[in-house]
């Protein structure tokens, strides 16, 4: 289901043209075209019907006026690694209030390590010194799992992001697990053992799990609710993020920073955004096993040539087709997106 805003349509407003962001995302007079809502819905739906049986999420806001769309806005999709970027922003929260400096040392045992993609895993004991501020980089830039495990502990867990975000007045956004608890749980695997920081020794792990076993496990993270972002909460974090309400301006940028430098899954929204235009995102997907993707994800905010800016939801879970197929339909939709702004 899609819902649609813009001002100066409300009083004429249909069944698909509905508020979709409240009082919580104020509609300004705008210096830019207008969204072209009706073409973009008609451009989802088409694309949510090919990615069938997928559940496709989708938002795109013009962030100078808040004008939005938004397509299954409700519906909990797993974050899988887009977690990384509310953490991110609430590790930088910790810094701007003095709790926490990036400067910081840690030293990582065994014990601390997760599951992959983790270069740092990879890496240890060779090297197990970073700074709190490398952690970060490592978890916005590359994705890493143990950066992302260690600094949500150090902020107190997933308890504590979530509360984070509460205290915010975010909703739609929940966390429940660290990576090394989410993904063996996703595949109905035991708790996690050190050795499994190791991909090779972790896919022989899952090998040995009944094939009835790790689907069951991949559908209920589909549907549990549990670390998951509804379109509508993903897009208002993106809106309030690019409004330094979340952090402090330097703690804004230096984020926003790392989701420029995240150059992974360039075939998603990267493909189907012009080249010249900025994109700061973050990405997530769980992997495509026994025919079944739970999630495959790109949030972020995209900047054109003429400086006009959006933020962008893309959410795709229990997608059949292969890596190619999905980050493809992700790319549709960025694309639909910059044909509706004109």
């Amino acid at each position: 289901m899609a819902t649609l805003d813009r001002r100066s349509l409300l009083a004429a407003a249909t069944s698909l043209m509905i508020p979709a962001c409240q009082a919580r995302m104020p509609i300004t007079t705008s210096r830019t075209p207008a969204i072209d809502l009706a073409g973009l819905e008609r451009a989802v739906k088409a694309i949510a019907a090919d990615a069938r049986p997928g559940v496709l999420g989708v938002g795109l806001m013009n962030l100078e006026n808040g004008e939005s769309y938004l397509f299954n806005p409700e519906r909990p999709f797993p974050m899988q690694s887009v977690v990384k970027l509310p953490l991110g922003a609430a590790v930088l929260s910790e810094v701007d209030g003095g709790r926490l400096a990036l400067d910081e040392r840690v030293v990582l045992e065994e014990t601390q390590l997760s599951t992959q993609h983790s270069p740092i895993a990879t890496a240890w004991p060779g090297r197990d010194n970073y700074t709190l501020g490398e952690l970060l980089e490592a978890m916005v830039v590359t994705s890493d799992n143990t950066a992302t495990d260690v600094l949500l502990k150090r902020i107190g867990g997933p308890g504590a992001l979530t509360a984070w975000l509460a205290s915010r007045n975010l909703t739609g956004i929940r966390v429940d697990r660290y990576e090394r608890e989410l993904q063996p749980e996703v595949n109905g695997m035991p708790s996690f053992r050190p050795a499994w920081r190791d991909g090779a020794v972790y896919d022989a792990a899952r090998a040995r799990i009944p094939e009835a076993t790790r689907l069951a496990a991949m559908r209920a993270h589909m549907t549990d609710g549990r670390d998951s972002a509804t379109p509508r909460g993903m897009l208002e974090f993106l809106q309030r993020l690019s409004r330094n309400d979340l952090i402090s301006e330097i703690s804004t940028e230096k984020l926003r920073a790392m989701m420029v430098r995240n150059v992974s899954a360039p075939g998603r929204l990267r493909a189907g955004l012009p080249s010249d235009a900025v994109l700061a995102h973050r990405t997530g997907f769980s992997g495509y096993h026994l025919g079944l993707r739970p999630a495959c994800n790109d949030v972020g905010i995209f900047t054109l040539a003429d400086k006009r800016a959006y933020a962008i939801v893309a959410f795709l879970s229990g997608s059949t087709v292969d890596d190619a197929a999905a980050d493809a339909l992700i790319a549709r939709v960025a694309g639909a997106a910059v044909r509706a702004i004109g």
